[in-house]
This record gives structure tokens, sequence and C-alpha cells, in this order.
């Protein structure tokens, strides 16, 4: 998904698709030990995927807090 795609979701909705993302990522690590599968390139997208996730659920928080000192 794109970063724009991603600020759009609700944050439920972010924790479930950062959820989703990282069993795939653990899926298809498992895929490629037992060469069930061959999409190396996949875990590099799943991995930006999900430190994408995991920097807006960052930025969402430290605004959270820096609201609430105001």
């Amino acid at each position: 998904m794109k970063t724009a795609e991603l600020r759009a979701l609700n944050d439920a909705s972010l924790v479930s698709k950062l959820v989703e993302t990282r069993e795939e990522l653990f899926n298809l690590r498992f895929q490629i030990a037992t060469a069930q599968s061959d999409k190396s390139a996949r875990i590099g997208e799943l991995r930006k995927e999900v430190a994408r996730i995991e920097t807006l659920i960052r930025e969402r928080e430290i605004a959270a807090h820096e609201a609430a000192e105001e």
C-alpha cells in the first residue's frame, strides 16, 4: 500500500494491517525456506510496508502525547 492509503486508515485498521503484513511476511519466509516459493523480492516489499505502518503508528502516538501535554 502507498503511504497516503495507509494514512487514511484509522488506528484500529492500521494495527490490523500491521498484523496481516507481519503474518504474510512470516508465511513467505517459511515458504522460501521450504522451497515452495521463489518470490524473494516480495520480502523486501513487506519489510518496507511493516516499517511504514510502524512509523505511522509511532507518529500518531507522538501527536497524541503532544496534544495531551497541551
